[in-house]
């Protein structure tokens, strides 16, 4: 299956991506099929350039979107539709057991 998706270039904390078009198992570093744009996220505003008649060529033939371009595509106008959540936050361990300590104990009446 194709995926568009963030490919990581750039230096060590200087991170630059491009848009790429490969296979799902391949690895961002190795082949890819089409570059289809980059984002610098260190601009400000973050710089994003994408070629919008390629990715919907691409959408066309079947290729799915990851979650982070697809909200991309969407902040860019390029696809209409509803941004998706890319992560959920983790619920900590402790919180359900810090509500039972709340709870008042029942003393035994003797």
């Amino acid at each position: 299956m194709l995926m568009i998706r963030l490919a990581r270039t750039g230096k060590t904390k200087k991170a630059y991506f491009r848009v790429i078009v490969s296979e799902k198992t391949k690895d961002t570093h190795g082949d890819y099929l089409e570059v289809l744009g980059h984002v610098d996220p260190h601009t400000e505003p973050r710089q994003v350039v994408l070629k919008a008649d390629r990715i919907k060529h691409w959408l066309s033939k079947g290729a799915k979107t990851s979650a982070s371009v697809h909200n991309m595509l969407v902040e860019n106008g390029v696809i209409s539709g509803e941004k998706i959540r890319v992560w959920k936050p983790k619920k900590k361990e402790g919180a359900e057991n810090k509500t039972e300590e709340n709870t008042p104990a029942e003393m035994p009446v003797s």
